[in-house]
């Protein structure tokens, strides 16, 4: 038995043009083609019914009681698929929808601010945010966008767009730096405290810094060890000691009388910051207003 195909939209917008003007010729005329195509179309759907839908006389076209029901659920479609295309333009006109975002776990608290004043400007972008220092698996766990700092694999299922180059850099609370020997040299480091990042692998990173015209590693005895961006942020605010942070994080924080840059000049360039979007589909203009916020906040 062979398996009778479904109507086509064009088939079913010629039957309704017909329904509603009563003759072939004016449907034809509305619908921008000939009669012969018009009729053609109806009588390719008529076959798939298996039944009228018209009366034809010489002198006019009726519906059949079958085509009075079929026109109904078509006007019915139609009006949908019409509602349809609508409800997608003002989604492309206005972005609509949720965008999840997978960021670094200190680092990523700089946007919050950013992103509110962007709900401000676009109220239906919702968002959803994840703040880890772990490698989550972007495609797996279904992020929209996902911010990476370091260089990343040279192969990958992502799109990528580098955001900034970042730099490290030594800071301390003032309360710290109050009770604790002036600092003036990479050589007094040797006494304070430090407050220590673990890495993913289980490695304490040490610090990189510049001393003169030398780019060199210190690893310092620490008084606090955390594997925690955001934890060490807040340590070091709350004068543990010195630890050494991204610029882009301990900014606001100098600005607000928080931390104190140590030692300026052995600031040394830090790791690119990058997004990365699923390959494979095209990108939503909801997510890409968030990524060109993120690239306009850190350029």
């Amino acid at each position: 038995m062979t398996e009778r195909a479904d109507a086509s939209v064009p088939e079913i917008v010629a039957f309704t043009a017909v329904a509603q003007t009563g003759s072939f010729t004016r449907a034809a005329e509305n619908l921008g083609t000939s009669k012969s195509n018009v009729g053609k179309a109806v009588q390719r759907l008529e076959t798939r019914l298996g039944t009228k839908l018209f009366q034809r006389t010489t002198r006019a076209v009726r519906l059949t009681e079958d085509g009075e029901i079929y026109l109904q659920a078509s006007e019915a479609a139609l009006a949908g698929l019409r509602d349809a295309e609508q409800s997608l333009a003002a989604r492309r006109a206005e972005p609509i929808g949720k965008v999840r975002i997978d960021l670094p776990a200190g680092f990523g608290r700089l946007f919050l601010p950013t992103l509110a004043a962007l709900r401000d400007t676009y109220p239906k972008i919702s968002l959803e945010l994840a703040f880890v220092d772990r490698l989550s698996d972007p495609v797996a766990e279904g992020w929209d966008l996902v911010v990476r700092i370091g260089e990343l694999p040279p192969e990958s299922d992502m799109s990528v767009r580098k955001l900034c180059t970042l730099r490290n850099g030594l800071y301390a609370s003032p309360h710290y730096l109050a009770r604790k020997p002036a600092i003036t040299s990479i050589a007094d480091l040797s006494t304070h405290d430090a407050a220590i990042f673990r890495a993913s692998s289980g490695r304490l990173r040490p610090w990189t810094v510049q001393d003169g015209d030398a780019t060199r590693d210190i690893a310092p005895a620490p008084v606090l060890v955390l594997s925690d961006g955001q934890a060490l942020i807040d340590a070091t605010v709350h004068g543990f000691g010195i630890s050494q942070l991204f610029d882009r994080v301990a900014r606001p924080l100098v600005a607000s009388g928080a931390l104190v840059h140590v030692l300026p000049d052995a600031d040394i360039p830090g790791p690119p910051v990058h997004a990365l979007i699923p390959l494979g589909h095209r990108m939503p203009s909801r997510t890409r207003i968030v990524l060109d916020t993120l690239a306009d906040f850190l350029r």
